[in-house]
């Protein structure tokens, strides 16, 4: 397929509407504070075919304070009764795992970035050469933190969860007005799971057209449908939380990916991506060999030289070898120049005008 169309790069893989789905499996709290499951997540990934793992750099500390007054407590959903700090000093990646996930991650074959949640992250992955930084949707509406993370250089990546037309357009000039050359935006619903009507993935054609940049889906359905769906409609990114087993729990594991369904979001991603091809009529490759079961003309009984054809003696039939079925009524009320057997596919040589 011709290279056309906006990209980015991330460590080298072109990431564009023309080249296979780039598949990232968010970590996130599925590590359950255990670094060798982190590890084992990368390795799974990486099994699963997924070209990406994304971390999550904050503390509870970074992220919120230690409060548990009005606002600080959630209210509904997975996490009711939570609040903020309780949630993120359990959920949160230690920032010295980063270095080592990341190294194993270049060994498994997998670009591992993350997702920084104020200036000393973006600092922080900027020093560990972070191959990409992940804007988080909740931070999308934080256009000093996406400045500063594009003026970084690395390959940046905005979900727009939550967000509005103006605030996305804010974010992306943010983004922009920081340098940011390769940049993608990722349609996406902050709902944890997200019901798939509300999904709307006819947003991401939208998107690209809008603001000229790829764009992909960060996923919170549950499955892989909605994902596969999303490339056929233009996504080249596709984000979706992923852990081990969703029964281990965790903050994130009941809407997250198993690595058995996650090999099917990869294996079903690139196979929707391939079959979008191109504008294409006429005779592929894999039909050549059923072109001849097309109907077409036959003498259907033996017909003498000098006899009409008519409908007792020739029709329409398959195989394809004679003329194609829209010349039968022309050929019938014509004479046979020679002896016709059944069975013979009809062509011009054989009649009399």
């Amino acid at each position: 397929m011709t290279a056309t169309g906006p990209s980015l790069t991330i460590a080298g893989r072109r990431v564009a509407a023309d080249a296979p789905p780039y598949v990232i499996a968010e970590m996130s709290a599925n590590h359950l504070g255990d670094f060798e499951r982190a590890v084992r997540i990368l390795e799974a990934a990486a099994d699963a075919g997924a070209d990406a793992v994304k971390l999550q750099t904050y503390t509870a500390d970074t992220i919120t304070i230690d409060h548990d007054g009005p606002g600080f407590k959630i209210e509904g959903g997975l996490w009711d009764g939570r609040t903020l700090y309780g949630l993120y000093r359990e959920a949160f990646t230690p920032w010295d795992w980063h270095e080592p996930l990341m190294k194993r991650g270049r060994e498994l074959g997998l670009d591992v970035f993350s997702s920084p949640f104020d200036p000393s992250a973006v600092a922080f992955l900027d020093r560990l050469d972070a191959p990409a930084i992940k804007i988080a949707s909740f931070e999308c509406v934080d256009t000093p933190l996406i400045r500063l993370a594009a003026q970084t250089g690395r390959p940046l990546i905005l979900s727009t969860g939550m967000a509005d037309l103006a605030e996305i357009s804010e974010a992306v000039d943010a983004a922009r007005d920081g340098g940011a050359r390769d940049l993608a935006l990722l349609h996406c619903v902050s709902g944890y799971p997200t019901p798939a009507g509300d999904s709307n993935l006819r947003t991401i054609p939208n998107l690209g057209e809008a603001f000229q940049c790829p764009v992909g889906l960060s996923d919170h359905t549950m499955g892989v449908a909605a994902a596969t769906a999303a490339v056929a409609l233009g996504a080249c990114l596709i984000e979706k939380h992923f852990t081990l087993a969703r029964a281990d729990g965790g903050p994130d594991g009941a809407f997250s990916l198993e690595p058995d369904e996650l090999k099917r979001l990869v294996e079903n991603s690139r196979t929707a991506w391939e079959a979008l091809g191109r504008v294409e009529y006429g005779l592929k490759a894999s039909e050549r060999g059923n072109r001849g079961l097309r109907r077409s003309l036959y003498a259907v009984a033996d017909i003498p030289a000098g006899a009409l054809l008519d409908e007792g003696n020739c029709r329409s039939i398959r195989p394809g070898y004679g003329l194609a079925p829209k010349h039968l009524p022309a050929v019938h009320g014509m004479r046979a120049r020679v002896d016709i057997p059944k069975g013979t596919p009809i062509r011009w040589s054989l009649l009399d005008d």
